[in-house]
């Protein structure tokens, strides 16, 4: 049976997916700035799969990340400000400017190998890592990534089969998101669940809520327990679905969009419901509860709420129809 996490890694999953959020958020600023010289790819709605696998590791594991895994960066210790550096291509960025996309690791420090743009390529890598970790007896645990899309090419089964022969210690992290570019998973496999592609290198593997960092961090928790007392590879296939185009430049147009949960607001509900929540976050809500009712204030000041709180309203739509213009291509502008 799955043991509840306590109130601080509560605080700690939902902190580290608003902290993705906020640095994306803050990259698409940039992007639009023309001061991102590659390309961007949002992780939207995937927070969860990031943030919960790589919690799941301890300091000493290693683990590679894919375009949408900037979650895992951050709670493996990396930077915001090395991955603003990093997509700027600035000199004092990690790779010292020679690279202006997600290209860079840290192997001395926190053990992250750098992404191969190879789909798949990542795969083999890291079973090598877990071999070797194992070779030197540190009962080190090796992660990566791979999209739907990815886990068609050649590499993905060449590299998966290399690890169940070799019983290496690793874990593999399927984000099936249900688009590969603009090609739905329907068209690219006959299957239901892609973690069935497990049992042909008779290894286990788990199916998981993506939207849910709670499921997510248990079960890859499990996993990579397993996977560290000698149980050899699991791959993990988390469901979620892609909430942008394949990166900043693509508009999308193929997607119909359904309402469907964003990990960080669910997280935000679930820790209220729990309480876990900070005291002083606690007051701040309730003072602006306090402000705006109409025992506690003057009608001058519930009117002036009332009014700032439809200006909020309308500026949020505001940005909503201006994305919406932005994305489908439309050279009206919004006054």
């Amino acid at each position: 049976m799955k043991k509840d996490l306590t109130r601080q890694q509560y605080l700690d999953l939902y902190y580290y997916m608003r902290l993705n959020r906020a640095v994306e958020d803050m990259m698409v600023k940039l992007f639009r700035q023309n001061k991102i010289v590659g390309g961007l790819y949002s992780s939207l709605g995937q927070e969860a799969i990031s943030v919960g696998t790589a919690y799941a590791l301890e300091k000493k594991d290693w683990l590679a990340p894919m375009i949408r895994n900037i979650g895992a960066l951050l709670v493996k210790g990396v930077r915001p400000r090395d991955i603003f550096m990093q997509h700027m291509a600035k000199y004092d960025s990690p790779t010292k400017g020679k690279d202006g996309t997600s290209h860079f690791g840290d192997l001395d420090d926190l053990h992250i190998v750098s992404p191969i743009s190879m789909l798949g390529d990542l795969i083999p890598v890291m079973t090598g890592v877990a071999m070797a970790g194992r070779y030197l007896g540190q009962k080190t645990v090796a992660m990566t990534w791979i999209g739907d899309g990815g886990s068609s090419t050649g590499v993905f089964h060449e590299g998966l089969n290399f690890a169940a022969v070799e019983k290496a210690p690793f874990v593999l992290i399927l984000e099936n998101n249900l688009w590969a570019y603009s090609t739905p998973v329907r068209k690219q496999v006959p299957l239901e669940n892609l973690a069935d592609r497990a049992k042909a290198y008779g290894i286990d593997s788990y199916i998981v809520d993506g939207n849910d960092v709670v499921a997510v961090y248990s079960t890859a928790k499990e996993a990579v327990e397993r996977a560290r007392a000698g149980e050899g590879p699991i791959l993990i296939e988390a469901k979620s679905f892609r909430r942008m185009g394949h990166a900043q430049h693509d508009p999308a147009e193929y997607v119909r969009l359904g309402k469907r949960a964003i990990p960080s607001l669910s997280m935000k509900s679930f820790c209220r419901a729990k309480n876990c929540s900070t005291p002083r976050a606690r007051t701040r809500s309730r003072r602006r509860s306090a402000r705006c009712s109409t025992g506690n204030a003057s009608s001058r000041r519930i009117r002036r709420c009332l009014r700032r709180n439809l200006q909020k309203q309308a500026s949020t739509a505001r940005a909503m129809i201006a994305t919406r213009f932005a994305r489908s291509g439309s050279a009206r502008l919004l006054k």
